[in-house]
């Protein structure tokens, strides 16, 4: 049996606002903070809001975590991605920097 693991609550609230939307996930960034996903970087609330609006628009997609690890001011999320999208499911790598109880900095790598 597997078992989920026990997130920060940040990336936790980051997560769960994936399900619920673009705005909710925007707001689980700093002001300043950057995300980058499959070659593009975002920086910026309202960057990070279309980022997610895209990528909502063009593939229907569930997360769950698998693992969490930190080193070096930063946690690590192992999670499997399953969806409407080529090659699904995946296991992705989302490398978060916390800051002020945010998201400071994302980064999804294969």
């Amino acid at each position: 049996m597997t078992t989920d693991p026990t997130l920060p609550a940040p990336i936790a609230d980051y997560f769960e606002a994936d399900r619920r939307g673009p705005e909710a996930v925007a707001a689980c960034f700093t002001p300043q903070a950057v995300v980058r996903d499959e070659g593009r970087t975002y920086q910026g609330r309202e960057a990070i809001r279309a980022w997610k609006q895209a990528a909502s628009s063009a593939y229907r997609y569930e997360v769950r975590p698998l693992s969490l690890t930190a080193a070096a001011g930063e946690q690590m999320v192992l999670a499997r991605v399953t969806g409407t999208f080529p090659g699904s499911p995946v296991d992705l790598r989302y490398r978060f920097r916390l800051a002020d109880g945010r998201v400071a900095a994302l980064e999804i790598t294969a």
